[in-house]
């Protein structure tokens, strides 16, 4: 993000620094920043209700964010994106899964979650590469990956090496929901 950018709150969290951006009285972006973003409290009760409802789930992994968002993005994503919050807390699918559950491919879906402007409320963490953790937020490799592990660590998924324990945790969408 440039340095220009404006935030309705910064905090600190367990996983760094987060800044979030509110469309009106919904959450439209959550990003990830460095530490030398300054802090910001929020000054709207609806930016406070989003970092409550963030803290609550960095106490309580069981606690998934339940605020309202309005990502910017095309259908399919919003497809992607409401496909990824009906996996619960402490569970995982692979892009494959959740690419033919919605009739597509798995790197459609990974593009969808690169582009998801609210993780953790819109948990792309929890989607994984059939071979091994994946990529998170466009990272390959490095700090964000590290952010994904933790928080799939932090819901109890266990993750040996550069794999995550899939075999018991592994959850599905029912493909007649809706999209």
């Amino acid at each position: 993000m440039g340095a220009g950018q404006c935030f309705d709150a910064v905090i600190d969290s367990p996983v760094g620094r987060l800044g979030i951006q509110m469309q009106g009285q919904v959450l439209s972006r959550l990003i990830f920043l460095s530490g030398r973003h300054r802090l910001i409290e929020a000054d709207t009760e609806q930016a406070s209700d989003v970092l409550c409802s963030l803290m609550a789930y960095f106490e309580n992994p069981g606690q998934t964010p339940d605020v309202a968002v309005r990502p910017s993005g095309t259908s399919f994503q919003h497809r992607v994106w409401q496909g990824l919050r009906s996996i619960p807390s402490g569970k995982i699918m692979t892009y494959g899964v959740l690419a033919v559950s919605l009739r597509s491919g798995a790197r459609a879906v990974g593009n969808a979650c690169r582009r998801n402007p609210v993780p953790i409320v819109v948990p792309c963490h929890r989607i994984v590469a059939g071979n091994g953790l994946g990529g998170f937020a466009g990272d390959s490799r490095g700090r964000l990956v590290s952010v994904k592990r933790w928080l799939l660590e932090h819901e109890g998924v266990e993750i040996r090496g550069r794999h995550p324990h899939i075999s018991s945790r592994l959850s599905t969408i029912d493909r007649g929901s809706a999209y």
